[in-house]
Parts: C-alpha cells; sequence; structure tokens
C-alpha cells in the first residue's frame, strides 16, 4: 500500500490527520484493494454499497444512463478521491448511477462500517476521519448544486456560459483547463455534441471566448 501512500494522503477523509495516523488507521479499516481494466465497470446501477471506494491510480468517472443509454456525466473520479460514500451511508439504498474505469485503475474499498465506528480508544483522528466524511458529503452537495445550475440554463449557449463562467472563477483567472473532452462536456450538461461544437465555435467568432481543446480563455 506504500505505493498508492500519496494519494490515500490526499484522500479528503484523511483531511489533518499525520501519516503515521493514516497509516494505523487503514491497518484498522482493513481495506480490499480492487484493479478494473480501462472501461470496465467499477459499479453499476442497482448495486448495494456497504463500502466506500477510494481511487488509488487511474481516473473514474461517474454516470447516470437512462434505459435508452443516454449518458449524463455526474463528476470525474481522480486518485485520491472517493465515491460511492452517500449511499454506504445510507443501508438500503441502491445506485442510480454507474461508475466506469476511463484508465486502468485500482481501487481500495473501505467497510463503512468500519468507518463510522470509532475503535474502544475512541481516537481523536477516527472521529476527525468521520468529521471529515461528512465534509466530503457536504462539499459534494454543493457540487450537484452546481451543475443543476447550469442544467437548469434553457439553451445550450446558456448552459456552456454558465459552466465556463464558474470553472473560470474557480481558478481565479480567465485561462483555464476542463477536465472534459467535447463528448464528456456535452454529456455532462446533457446537450448535444453537434449543437455545442457549434455554439463554442459562435462565442470564439464573436470574440467572447477562445480555446484549443480543452483549454479556454474568456475574453
Amino acid at each position: 500500500m506504500e505505493k498508492y501512500f500519496e494519494a490515500i494522503k490526499r484522500c479528503p477523509i484523511f483531511a489533518d490527520i499525520s501519516s503515521e495516523e493514516i497509516k494505523a488507521m487503514l491497518n484498522c479499516l482493513q481495506g480490499k484493494k480492487e484493479s478494473y481494466e480501462k472501461g470496465s465497470c467499477i459499479l453499476q446501477i442497482g448495486d448495494k454499497l456497504e463500502a466506500v471506494g477510494l481511487l488509488l491510480s487511474g481516473k473514474g468517472m461517474i454516470v447516470q444512463e437512462d434505459f435508452w443509454g443516454n449518458r449524463n456525466i455526474l463528476s470525474e473520479i481522480l486518485p485520491g478521491h472517493i465515491f460511492g460514500e452517500a449511499f454506504a451511508c445510507s443501508p438500503g439504498s441502491v445506485l442510480n448511477v454507474s461508475v466506469f474505469a476511463e484508465k486502468e485503475s485500482e481501487v481500495l474499498w473501505l467497510s463503512v462500517g468500519r468507518i463510522l465506528t470509532t475503535c474502544p480508544t475512541a481516537c481523536p483522528h477516527h472521529s476527525r476521519m468521520i468529521r471529515n466524511l461528512l465534509s466530503d458529503l457536504a462539499e459534494k452537495n454543493l457540487r450537484l448544486n452546481e451543475k443543476l445550475t447550469h442544467m437548469g440554463q434553457r439553451k445550450t449557449r446558456e448552459k456552456l456560459m454558465s459552466y465556463l463562467s464558474s470553472q473560470a472563477q474557480k481558478s481565479g483567472k480567465s485561462q483555464f483547463e476542463i477536465p472534459f473532452n467535447r463528448q464528456q462536456l456535452a454529456d455532462y450538461l446533457s446537450v448535444e455534441r453537434s449543437a455545442m461544437s457549434l455554439e463554442l465555435s459562435k462565442l470564439k467568432s464573436e470574440g467572447i471566448i477562445d480555446f484549443d481543446k480543452n483549454r479556454f480563455k474568456l475574453l
């Protein structure tokens, strides 16, 4: 596990916990490591979870699909990120999303029961981890609200401007990179890729934005 320790330390549930304490907690949590090939399904709609996933390497995508296979990308998962925690913390809940490996990936599965149950000594770092988990859940809820703001715009152009504006505000500058390719961005905003590409070209020709692949600049 030492090979992945840098990614583990970046995990939000281990924030403000020392390396020594994290290593001790990993022994207590008894996580299980699983490997996934590129394009494989890590979690599927309808699954029930009793563990939280921590991505050690690779990249994942949280995707919502309807009966006809139309995809809506909710978020990406990078090394150090956790996923599935809301469902794992809600007994009896079933997944309404799927998680796919965008690259060859490795995941550490941590029992939510062990996370939420402090050891007999009630060590401070375990209590800190539980508070960190609550903070992570709150932050992801805010990100979901942000996405709903973009999707609440009526036109493709308005959705693009809302998303690009928020990315510029997050980066603190007018030039930034987005984590999606064109198809992924269209899925994220729930718009047709061709219509989105047309609007991007219009915005560029009108001198409102400039871009090269996933690099954007607001003018």
